[in-house]
């Protein structure tokens, strides 16, 4: 948003400012003949703000355990613990730390905390307050899974990745979405995604937002609020590349949890290299979930 619009803003009333943020952020980031859906998802119904110290609120996480048996399907190189030594709260803030150690047959350890069972949870705001890792070969994430997975298999449960990160683009985060016939083992194509890049800084400098809108037909992605991508059943044409082909299926109108996990190696940033420091440390401040409010 350009200064002029700022200080336009500040001059009028607060209904006036709620009016023409939805008309800004409706065109912001699209081509000329793309529109977007945009919905204020403000009824809080769901938070850690990870205010106590020690293992992860019970309540509100559990863990995956182990390797995958083939790194989780990306060939990563972790060993998923549910020590406190890899998931940890302390002053107000999530620690998931990766380390280089031999731990059940992998020579690196992390976690993967997830809501399944908890919080499962069809459309709303779902963001989180992240800074991730500066390491090389290092994987955060912060994404969701259909919650029929184990019943259905994945892709057809369907994956929205909110944010992905790699050292190799220390600028850019990625958002995606993974489902039948767009999730890379049936597509060459892969899954349907789009970057977000920073200007003048990296992503593991600091903290920032990220988070999805999520209705019943639409995933808008968001970075500290800025609305970068939307995904519609529209875009799912997975074959031909002139987009001739026919639409695959849309397999989020359901509930899904959330993941969050800090993976080591794997197809998408690769493995560490040599001199690559460990621990490398995950930090997320809160995550929250909200839905549409009906007042």
């Amino acid at each position: 948003m350009n200064k002029t619009i700022t200080y336009k803003l500040k001059e009028k009333t607060l209904l006036f400012m709620s009016f023409l943020l939805v008309a800004v952020l409706v065109i912001s980031s699209c081509s000329t003949d793309e529109t977007q859906t945009v919905a204020t998802f403000t009824e809080l119904v769901w938070q850690d703000e990870f205010d106590t110290d020690g293992s992860p609120d019970p309540a509100n996480w559990g863990y995956e355990i182990g390797t995958g048996i083939n790194g989780w399907g990306n060939n990563e190189l972790q060993y998923y613990t549910d020590r406190t030594e890899n998931a940890t709260v302390q002053n107000g803030i999530l620690i998931i730390t990766a380390k280089e150690e031999q731990f059940g047959g992998a020579s690196y350890t992390s976690a993967r905390l997830l809501t399944r069972d908890k919080i499962e949870q069809a459309y709303g705001r779902f963001e989180a307050r992240i800074k991730v890792p500066a390491g090389s070969g290092v994987w955060p994430a912060f994404w969701m899974l259909g919650a029929d997975c184990d019943e259905v298999g994945w892709p057809q449960c369907g994956e929205i990745d909110i944010m992905e990160y790699r050292r190799q683009e220390p600028t850019s985060v990625s958002g995606s979405i993974h489902g039948p016939g767009y999730s890379g083992e049936t597509n060459p194509q892969g899954q349907i995604t789009k970057s977000y890049d920073l200007e003048n800084d990296r992503f593991d400098a600091s903290f920032h937002v990220f988070g999805i809108e999520w209705g019943p037909d639409y995933i808008n992605y968001y970075v500290d609020d800025v609305l970068y991508n939307q995904i519609t059943p529209a875009d799912l044409k997975i074959t031909p590349d002139d987009g001739s082909g026919e639409l695959a299926e849309w397999v989020f109108n359901k509930p899904f949890y959330i993941i969050l996990n800090l993976a080591i190696g794997g197809a998408f940033p690769g493995p560490p290299n040599a001199e690559e420091v460990f621990p490398q440390r995950m930090l997320v401040d809160y995550v929250r979930v909200y839905k549409q409010s009906n007042n």
